[in-house]
């Protein structure tokens, strides 16, 4: 329930009236008894209210009935999080995930309950004959949009997917921040690269993933991306539409898992944003191998009276994004992680090839080095995808 009150207010809504009604049975025609449907119906005609919102998934028949019986407008968990979404896209990705979300959802609540949807417009052709109603006019409508945005996203993930390559040549390893909705990941962001990304105090205040430039305590640098939260639930129009974004996830060298340790339900929430990764894995847009390359960050410690108050195991760290406890740990094990995934290479420079040299310091971190008139011989920590590019013929020409 608090999470449903927190998703209302997250968008301005003023809740004035919330209750948790037990189910026998979902009813088809209204979800809720009869009594409890006459109890409600009271009660939001006291308060005056406008909207009423049902913390589940509506099927359009049972929206449409409780609409008529609580004369105000009825949404599902479903639409509240979709006008959250819509409200909060910025980039063009993100405004046309929405839209293609909002599209998906508003097709399948076409439901024959306004007079227009019967009319008939003439048919076409020699043979004439009924044409074709005004629901299915509207259906073939959103069908068209629904392509065309398809064909925009698409062109966006190849846009992504050769900004990837560039930093794969540049490259520096990705760190991604993960975790459930209002967890602190924007705030931890802010507090590990200095940017200024907005931070609120509400659910899905960040939809649109950003990315800046982290410095680790071996010198070497990473970049560091901020995604959107997870929730329990979330409707399976926005998991398809927001997959683009998820795919930096799948990409990334490391995944922080940031949870907020002072939620009551941490664990629970653990578990959704898991589920989520896991679906990913059975989709084929995550890689099986995703827990090794996991560290879960206990954030807001300082709601606890510090990170010692936070019990931790192997893969965790303990930190307050607001003060600072527990970042310099934070980033160590960042540093320790990547070097795990890095392979350590012995090769033979020509003196007279700089270049390449040069590269292996820009992208490895050199262990050893002897020179000698016939070659320099140095040892360098790589990643697999830096060792496999550095030795093939031509590649950093």
């Amino acid at each position: 329930m608090a999470e449903a009150v927190g998703l209302a207010a997250s968008i301005g809504l003023v809740v004035v009236h919330s209750a948790i009604l037990p189910l026998r049975a979902r009813r088809p025609a209204t979800l809720l008894g009869e009594g409890q449907m006459e109890t409600l119906g009271r009660a939001l005609a006291a308060e005056r209210v406008t909207v009423a919102i049902v913390d589940s998934q509506l099927s359009p028949v049972q929206q449409r009935n409780l609409e008529r019986a609580w004369s105000c407008k009825v949404i599902d968990r479903t639409g509240l999080i979709l006008d959250i979404f819509g409200e909060r896209a910025a980039t063009r990705e993100g405004t046309l995930q929405v839209e293609l979300a909002h599209l998906e959802y508003q097709r399948s609540r076409l439901v024959r309950s306004w007079t227009h949807l019967e009319r008939q417009r003439g048919g076409f052709g020699f043979l004439g004959g009924p044409g074709e109603t005004q629901i299915e006019a509207d259906r073939r409508l959103i069908g068209d949009r629904i392509i065309r945005l398809k064909r925009e996203l698409e062109q966006v993930r190849r846009t992504r997917g050769l900004h990837r390559t560039a930093r794969r040549r540049v490259p520096f390893p990705v760190v991604a921040l993960i975790g459930y909705t209002n967890a602190g990941k924007s705030t931890l962001f802010n507090a590990m690269t200095g940017a200024e990304v907005m931070v609120r105090d509400q659910l899905f205040a960040t939809l649109d993933p950003t990315m800046r430039g982290l410095r680790l305590p071996s010198g070497r640098r990473a970049i560091l991306s901020d995604t959107v939260g997870f929730i329990s639930e979330l409707p399976t129009e926005l998991v398809a539409a927001f997959r683009a974004t998820l795919e930096e996830v799948s990409e990334a060298d490391v995944i922080l898992h940031v949870r907020d340790s002072a939620h009551p339900d941490s664990a629970a929430q653990r578990l959704d944003v898991v589920a989520v990764l896991d679906g990913m894995v059975a989709d084929g847009t995550m890689d099986p191998g995703w827990p090794a390359r996991t560290l879960e960050v206990l954030n807001k410690a300082d709601l606890l009276g510090g990170i010692a108050n936070v019990p931790t195991r192997e893969g965790m760290v303990a930190v307050s994004a607001i003060t600072g406890e527990g970042l310099p740990a934070l980033r160590e094990a960042i540093d320790a992680r990547i070097a795990a995934g890095m392979e350590v290479a012995d090769y033979a420079i020509p003196p007279g090839d700089g270049a390449r040299l040069a590269w292996l310091y820009q992208h490895g971190e050199v262990i050893d080095r002897a020179d000698d008139d016939e070659a320099i011989r140095v040892k360098v920590r790589l990643l697999a995808a830096d060792r496999a590019r550095f030795e093939r013929p031509g590649a950093l020409r």
